[in-house]
């Protein structure tokens, strides 16, 4: 039992996909997570960057590689073939750096990974690794293998059904809430065994956002109190956890929790192409274009979901047009009309970026050309079907960039990003021996 066994350094982390640093305050503080209370109030909370695009697939593989997408090649939930306008979904084959717990591994070190999102299919690390979404089969979203008959006696589930609960958002409460019974269940049975390393994603907290965002505020939604109820839900999840971390481990120094980015509520979906077609940059060969493979070659720039734009440049795309030497100058063009778009008098873009202030390393030049960070409530998409420049989701929340947070027992840098949350944790794990 875990009473019983030796105490020696370990880290434990626990994320919460899409909790903003504010939103975890006011919870904390107004009594709905009385634990995380007591929990911030023993160590540092900081606001902390996600990743540009500000989305999950990118984020925490910035934060498993300690790398932007220009070191490990992910730059969204989809790419495109090179060479091509065809769409491609990469998955963890696809990331191109180490991930730190396989540093850990060769270390001697084993690690506990659960729900980890972006980590599908689950490949071999020294320990056990179970996939978050986005997860096709169950049967491929862990390793060692032999642990499939666990995950399903758990009850394990990678996701919500996310298509039904879009189609009705009374059935989100219990989805949630079957989903966070699969996931405890088989974490605290996971904690039990011998590790150095910990880790476990609840990405209920994302779900419950975008469906039910807006009953966070109105006391009158049938869904308010399920909003508070599941995050009494985590905060008793996290109490379990840190009191089974204060068993085995001499101290705090080794506790983390973070999220990948932060939330807040959507006024507007920004359809980029839509705008880059308005202002004399896109075309298509037909009137009803389906997929950027409908592009014509006198386009001169393109967009992907969610805020990424490239410039349909000579030899990088079948149909590219734009010399290397006009490249520079059209990017420019194009960030500036784009950064005085606005709705109803109110900005929608907060800054447009470079792709050399983004991305470093090898993979790079595999990015967009720009990055569009949106103003909160303006969520930026790369739909080819919408004809209107602003249009109305039914989704209630959208991803921000910068209020993610990074909660620490131990001194953490005041200016983070999620990349650089791997070298916090890694230090952690170096720290001098106070085994018992």
């Amino acid at each position: 039992m875990a009473l019983f066994r030796k105490k020696k350094d370990r880290v434990c982390v626990i994320g919460l996909d899409g909790v903003p640093v504010g939103l975890l305050k006011r919870l904390a503080a107004e009594g709905v997570m009385p634990f995380t209370a007591e929990l911030i109030g023993k160590g540092r909370l900081r606001p902390m960057k996600a990743s540009l695009p500000e989305i999950s697939a990118v984020s925490w593989t910035d934060f498993m590689t300690g790398r932007d997408a220009g070191g490990h090649g992910v730059f969204g939930f989809t790419d495109l073939k090179p060479g091509s306008y065809s769409l491609r979904f990469p998955n963890f084959r696809d990331v191109k750096a180490p991930v730190f717990w396989d540093e850990l591994g060769r270390r001697g070190r084993r690690s506990i990974v659960i729900n980890q999102p972006a980590t599908y299919p689950a490949r071999p690390v020294e320990g056990v690794l179970v996939s978050g979404f986005v997860a096709l089969e169950l049967e491929k979203s862990v390793y060692p293998p032999s642990l499939l008959p666990r995950l399903k006696r758990s009850g394990y589930k990678t996701d919500i059904d996310i298509p039904a609960c879009r189609r009705d958002r009374n059935l989100v409460p219990a989805e949630l809430a079957s989903a966070a019974d699969g996931l405890e269940k088989l974490a605290l049975s996971l904690f039990e065994e011998d590790w150095d390393y910990f880790e476990v994603v609840v990405t209920g907290t994302d779900r419950l956002h975008h469906y039910l965002w807006n009953a966070l505020e109105d006391v009158s939604s049938p869904h308010h109190a399920a909003f508070l109820d599941y995050y009494r839900r985590v905060d008793g999840f996290i109490r379990r956890l840190v009191s089974g971390f204060e068993r085995l481990s001499p101290g705090l120094e080794g506790l983390f929790l973070l999220s990948d980015h932060g939330f807040t509520s959507i006024v507007r979906e920004v359809n980029l192409n839509s705008w880059l077609a308005e202002n004399g940059y896109l075309d298509y060969r037909t009137p009803e274009p389906t997929s950027l493979e409908d592009i014509a070659p006198a386009a001169r720039a393109f967009a992907l979901d969610p805020n990424r734009v490239y410039i349909n440049l000579e030899g990088r795309f079948p149909g590219g047009g734009v010399k290397e030497n006009e490249r520079e100058k059209l990017a420019a063009e194009i960030a500036e009309g784009l950064s005085k778009l606005s709705f109803e008098g109110r900005p929608a873009v907060r800054r447009v970026f470079r792709s050399s202030e983004v991305y470093a390393g090898p993979h790079a030049a595999e990015g967009p050309d720009l990055i569009v960070l949106s103003e909160p409530g303006f969520d930026m998409k790369g739909s080819v079907k919408k004809k209107e420049v602003f249009s109305r989701t039914d989704l209630e929340g959208m991803h921000t960039w910068d209020d993610a947070f990074f909660w620490s027992a131990a001194e953490i840098p005041g200016d983070m990003a999620i990349k650089d949350a791997a070298g916090v944790i890694m230090k952690s794990l170096e720290r001098p021996s106070t085994a018992m």
